[in-house]
């Protein structure tokens, strides 16, 4: 009978390695680590369904065409809904999606991690930047 560290060991082996690169799950890594996905979500979080004007507002200094961009990609990617409404002027609203709202989990994480950890961060930066000019 194999030891149970082998059982892992094998498991662990026939794993998707997300820095091969041509592992299907680094789609997912590219798409949360583009520079507005999170702070979109997190938006659609707190406000729940929103505008376009809305979201651009919550998420601060984005480009409308930049905001357009990630909004069809987090759609292509189930992350979130878009439903235009015919009227006059037409509308378009956001939301999350399922798939979208099960992402917040590990998105809140990191944003508690950001939180609690940016005086240790700045303070290396600064460090770096002193040891820089020396």
């Amino acid at each position: 009978m194999p030891q149970p560290h082998t059982i892992a060991a094998t498991a662990a082996d026939d794993a998707p390695d997300v820095l091969a690169p041509d592992c299907p799950s680094r789609v997912v890594f590219e798409r949360i680590g583009e520079r507005w996905t999170m702070f979109v979500l997190l938006a659609l979080e707190r406000g729940g369904t929103l505008r376009f004007g809305e979201l651009r507002e919550r998420v601060g200094r984005v480009t409308p065409k930049v905001l357009t961009e990630t909004l069809r990609a987090l759609e292509a990617d189930g992350l979130i809904r878009r439903r235009a409404y015919r009227d006059s002027p037409p509308r378009v609203e956001y939301s999350l999606t399922e798939l979208g709202t099960s992402l917040l989990k590990p998105i809140r994480a990191m944003r508690e991690w950001a939180e609690a950890h940016v005086p240790e961060v700045l303070a290396a930066r600064e460090r770096s930047l002193d040891d820089a000019r020396v």
